[in-house]
């Protein structure tokens, strides 16, 4: 690795990407700051680097690198790897690159009409991701929650024999959240449900003696947000202090706002409910109460309602897949449904790029692969309302995660954690239990 190129990995996190101050520290916090920093730079290194590098970037001693080296070594964080050829004379030093085996982490979420599971490595490669579709509506949420947690029972056994160690959890739910409790979910009818105790006294994750701290419960379309983020960051660094709205759409529609590469929440943790911005002050009611609101005219069924697609008979994916199948042949009801969708949308982002000044509108959940209808709606309603359009234009574009951004950017924040605290995984109970 070039030295130079390291030292430019050292600048970007110190700048925004990781801790607000990445660089070495004579204090109290010594170890645990600097072990982060080493972790921190391996991840960010797009190939292995050696312990010189690593001294030569942070400024560091060599002794002091070894040993911090040698300690996320035996957690199973760091892996040595064979040394790239390296030019003049001299011996090729030993590279580091994260490990894929070891500790992992489990994404869980609960949607309205579908669970799902997602197990995560270190290196941040998808290891298990698994769909399970069924209505939750209507059923007590003691009843999906044990379901949720039969799911995660079978994500850690097939974590376990890869030689994966479940490291936390974060659980995306489509409702207001505070302290672990759902406040709100109206879609699934739920109210003030302490979904964070529940899931503590359910195996499996009782059994891997998880706490508080190991285990999340958060808004869907917030961990989704940060999933984006980070996919963006690896690819480039730059991205890491990016600011965006992100849309999540499914049977509810919400949104994660990033401003300057964090998630931005409010004063309550409230922040992002999209999907209860009014359209129309005198249109339908909407599950939440008030009416009008935009998840009335471009969530799921709204979609599939207006392009004529019976669901009768059809999974909630199959039916999707037809919509964007009909569209693609030019059916009429298909491309008038996309467009009003993709217009109410564009109504509702345009009232936050005008709030915020975000540059860039992300299509997640179900609108990313209905992006190539939705986009240009939602682009041409920006254009027409957002005060600064002329001369600050404003990107769409579809969730480079897909569908699947919520429960990857669930089991995604467990691995950012260790990554940003490794003394959270080297210290807690699955290790020294």
């Amino acid at each position: 690795m070039n030295l130079l190129t390291l030292c430019g990995i050292v600048k970007t996190m110190a700048e925004g990407q990781a801790s607000p101050a990445d660089e070495p520290v004579r204090q109290r916090s010594l170890r645990t700051h600097n072990l982060g920093l080493v972790l921190r730079l391996v991840a960010a290194s797009p190939q292995p680097v050696s312990r010189a590098d690593v001294a030569a970037a942070t400024g560091l001693t060599k002794a002091t690198v070894s040993t911090l080296v040698d300690e996320l070594l035996a957690g199973s964080l760091l892996v040595e790897v064979e040394p790239a050829p390296r030019a003049g004379a001299g011996r090729p030093a030993v590279g580091l690159r994260l490990a894929a085996q070891g500790p992992a982490g489990l994404g869980l979420e609960i949607n309205v009409d579908y669970l799902a599971a997602c197990v995560v490595d270190l290196t941040g490669a998808i290891r298990l991701h698994e769909i399970r579709r069924a209505d939750q509506r209507g059923r007590p949420p003691d009843a999906v929650l044990d379901d949720i947690a039969g799911l995660a029972a079978d994500a850690v056994e097939a974590a376990t024999a890869e030689g994966l160690l479940v490291a936390g959890t974060a659980l995306a739910v489509p409702g207001l959240v505070a302290n672990g409790v759902v406040r709100l979910a109206p879609n699934l009818d739920w109210r003030d449900v302490d979904v964070l105790t529940a899931l503590l006294s359910r195996s499996p994750l009782a059994a891997l003696a998880l706490t508080v701290d190991t285990v999340t419960v958060d808004n869907e379309a917030n961990l989704a947000a940060l999933g984006e983020l980070h996919a963006w960051a690896e690819a480039d660094p730059a991205a890491a202090r990016a600011s965006f709205l992100y849309i999540s759409g499914e049977i509810g529609v919400g949104a994660g706002i990033v401003l300057g590469g964090r998630l931005f929440r409010g004063a309550r943790g409230f922040g992002g409910e999209l999907g209860h911005v009014t359209i129309r002050p005198d249109g339908p009611h909407c599950r939440c109460g008030a009416r009008g609101c935009l998840e009335a005219y471009a969530n799921q069924e709204a979609l599939l309602r207006d392009a004529d697609v019976a669901t009768d008979d059809l999974a909630s994916d199959a039916a999707l897949t037809r919509l964007a199948a009909l569209a693609g042949a030019g059916a009429h009801p298909a491309r008038m449904a996309l467009e009003a969708a993709g217009s109410a949308l564009g109504v509702a982002a345009a009232d936050v790029v005008n709030l915020l000044d975000v540059d860039t509108v992300v299509l997640g959940g179900i609108y990313a692969p209905l992006a190539p209808w939705l986009a240009e709606p939602v682009l041409r309603e920006i254009s027409d309302r957002v005060m600064t359009a002329a001369w600050a234009p404003v990107t769409v574009r579809p969730s480079v995660l897909g569908p699947s951004a919520t429960v990857v950017g669930a089991a995604g924040s467990v691995v950012r954690a260790i990554r940003d605290a490794p003394t959270t995984w080297l210290e807690g109970p699955a290790r020294v239990g």
